[in-house]
């Protein structure tokens, strides 16, 4: 599974840009992977472990702006279509539980 958060923070004020500067760094020290920007994801190994995720980010999220999540499978991860841009090559894709490198 995955979890994909999509985010718009409004960015107007210090303390705005703040907040979007800590809610980024929550995702990152998370374990969320950027895909483009405003947009992040993380592998989720089952259905109990993607909700304990959704849990984690609602606690953590912003007073204001606009924050969306998406649990998804693997497999239609995968069918994702790139229309413009290519698939970046320093993460790993693949839904196998051992990856040799």
């Amino acid at each position: 599974m995955r979890v994909i958060v999509f985010f718009d923070l409004p960015t107007l004020t210090l303390e705005d840009k703040k907040e979007y500067r800590n809610f980024r760094k929550f995702l990152l020290k998370r374990g969320f992977a950027m895909m483009q920007e405003s947009v992040y994801s993380k592998l989720a190994l089952n259905t109990t472990v993607a909700n304990g995720i959704v849990a984690s980010v609602k606690e953590h999220k912003p007073k204001d702006g606009l924050v969306q999540m998406l649990v998804i499978t693997e497999k239609q991860y995968s069918k994702m279509e790139y229309v413009v841009g290519e698939k970046g090559s320093t993460i790993i894709d693949s839904d196998q539980r051992t990856i040799i490198l």
